[in-house]
């Protein structure tokens, strides 16, 4: 089988549609349905099969994706292989970086490569659920995802997930709020409470919905806002309360907001680098891993946790 068409048909399983790899790959979409019509003709099978105006994958065409990055990540080892007869890992390596993640994240990683010349690291922040994260693997060398630590983990027979770390989520008030002296809140004293949530589908607002879920305390939701920055201003001028990531929220020592861990249950995120099990392979982005396993172990380390969180 032509390796070339075994990549158009796992870039087609995680871009969805023969347009997205075309402009991927820098072919015609056209040329791009031949390479999958060669490749079906050359397994004997049918591969895709109509889905809409687009093209989705049969059972076969599944099992040959699975397959196909088992090939494409022995030739990425070999190629690795080759590279680390260099003295210093090199080149570009692109890392997406769910944005209250970058502010986490990102200034420590890029300090720690700016010892390692030969990398050049190219970041940008990405607003992403965890259905986003193949789609984003197949652009991006690196993902940096965050999903509710109840949640299923992204499956690992095509993908390298890499766990950084857990980050608790506390109720940010205002720094008057009635509660505000308490050191542990209870979900159902805050049922009349106007919340400040994420957009439907994304993690937080999934943590938000399983707590209510678990306790049978509704909470009112009158805000959607993806951006914690905005979320801060808005808890901190008095228009709602949050559940807000305890490492990455701006809280200024108290004075501008007040976070308290939920009691009874636990509320986190799990924070983790997703990526192509070929992309792995190589030692440039071996070596930002390493960096940001690094940069969430001094993010963790010495911060004081309660009972619950441990």
């Amino acid at each position: 089988m032509d390796v070339q068409r075994l990549r158009v048909l796992r870039e087609l399983a995680d871009r969805g549609s023969v347009t997205a790899v075309a402009t991927a790959l820098s072919f015609t979409p056209s040329a791009i349905s031949q390479q999958l019509k060669a490749l079906a003709e050359e397994v004997g099978v049918p591969l895709t099969e109509p889905a809409g105006r687009g093209l989705r994958l049969t059972d076969a065409g599944h099992v040959l994706v699975a397959e196909a990055e088992g090939v494409l990540t022995a030739l990425a080892r070999a190629e690795a292989a080759v590279e680390r007869l260099r003295t210093e890992p090199r080149g570009l390596v692109r890392v997406a970086l769910f944005p209250s993640g970058a502010r986490m994240l990102l200034p420590g990683l890029l300090r720690r490569l700016d010892a390692v010349p030969g990398i050049s690291l190219v970041c940008r922040d990405v607003d992403m659920t965890p259905a986003d994260v193949p789609a984003l693997a197949a652009d991006f060398d690196v993902v940096v995802s965050h999903r509710d630590e109840t949640a299923p983990p992204p499956p690992t027979d095509r993908w390298v997930v890499v766990p950084l770390l857990r980050e608790p989520l506390d109720v940010a008030l205002p720094p008057g709020h009635r509660l505000a002296r308490r050191r542990r809140l209870r979900l159902e004293e805050l049922a009349d409470e106007e919340w400040i949530s994420v957009g439907v589908g994304w993690p937080v607002d999934d943590v938000l919905r399983s707590l209510a879920v678990s306790t049978g305390a509704t909470p009112r939701v009158v805000q959607r806002i993806n951006d914690f920055a905005v979320t801060e201003e808005l808890v901190a001028a008095g228009h709602g309360i949050a559940l807000l990531p305890r490492y990455s929220t701006d809280d200024r020592g108290g004075r501008r907001l007040v976070c308290r861990p939920l009691a009874g249950v636990r509320a986190g995120r799990l924070v983790e680098a997703v990526l192509r099990t070929s992309t792995a392979e190589r030692p440039a982005v071996r070596t930002v891993l390493d960096a940001l396993r690094a940069e969430a172990r001094t993010l963790t380390e010495g911060r004081t946790r309660s009972p619950r969180d441990r």
